[in-house]
């Protein structure tokens, strides 16, 4: 491998799909396509594959979706979309229909896990053992590295649908069709426009609604703490991005109901701890081509 070796990626998000090929990690040429029907998106994706290998081999793909997703190879659903509330993909076959044919290896992985591989590479996540890149947009998910290596087992982590304390007095149900008030049923995009009462890029920072979002984002920061012992929480996503008073009331928070537990946490060590992604938007796209070079090296080319 080197510089100038092409790999391809997909970024198949619940809003939109950005594939891309990169020579090296870096991305030369991208295409974004609407997260639609499965029977139009992953088709449309697959065209723009088959688009760039006309033009030039390229040796791995890499493949970064939503979830939840069945990422054991010996499960005859394997890299199929499990039970989501992403109408009509439930089921959709994203791995075979993007990759039956190809002569290159190829390697499936959730988005987040693929964002925090990028971020281990190339972002905030150096000399990291143990990572954490969590992303709140349409959905929230987390992915979880340890050592470099993604986290799975029975499946992969879901940190999303972590149902954490509230804060009191805070009274809002939830969005969630699986959970209600979990923590993606409390600050994604479509949970803020419910507790908002309307889109959430309306409200000002001053509303009081923002006190408790920040709230649940700092549960959800301190049970990973205690969970994963993660040395960094990367943040990315349109939520944390575009309101960037958020984080530091997270971190406040988290401090104050961890500090005195935790050794390693206190005010100085959060704003190291607790972090946006180094990539920026580019965590997504560059995950899928972090795990297309983790399928080439796999496959010892």
């Amino acid at each position: 491998m080197n510089a100038t070796t092409r790999f391809a990626g997909i970024e198949l998000g619940g809003t939109k799909a950005i594939a891309v090929i990169a020579e090296g990690n870096r991305i030369i040429d991208r295409r974004v396509i609407p997260t639609v029907a499965p029977g139009q998106t992953l088709p449309a994706l697959r065209a723009q594959l088959d688009r760039w290998l006309a033009e030039a081999p390229f040796a791995a793909l890499g493949i970064a979706s939503f979830g939840p997703i069945q990422l054991d190879p010996a499960h005859p659903d394997f890299g199929h979309i499990l039970a989501t509330p992403k109408p009509g993909w439930t089921g959709a076959t994203v791995a075979a229909t993007l990759t039956d044919g190809l002569a290159c290896p190829w390697r499936i992985d959730t988005d987040v896990n693929g964002a925090a591989l990028a971020e281990y590479h190339w972002g905030a996540g150096g000399q990291c053992t143990s990572l954490c890149y969590v992303t709140i947009g349409t959905g929230l998910g987390g992915g979880v590295l340890i050592n470099g290596r993604a986290v799975h087992g029975a499946m992969h982590p879901e940190i999303g649908h972590l149902r954490l304390r509230r804060t009191i007095g805070d009274t809002f149900s939830g969005s969630c069709s699986f959970h209600g008030d979990c923590i993606e049923g409390l600050v994604c995009g479509s949970a803020l426009r419910d507790r908002f009462g309307m889109d959430p890029a309306y409200a000002a920072d001053t509303h009081p609604v923002w006190r408790h979002v920040a709230a649940d984002i700092a549960e959800l920061c301190g049970t990973i703490l205690l969970t994963t012992a993660a040395q960094r929480i990367l943040f990315g996503g349109s939520v944390i991005l575009s309101r960037p008073f958020l984080l530091p009331w997270v971190r406040e928070m988290v401090v104050d109901r961890l500090g005195t537990y935790l050794p390693f946490l206190y005010t100085g060590s959060a704003e190291q701890i607790l972090q946006l992604a180094g990539l920026g938007t580019e965590a997504g796209p560059l995950g899928a081509i972090a795990l297309a070079q983790a399928a080439l090296n796999a496959a010892g080319r």
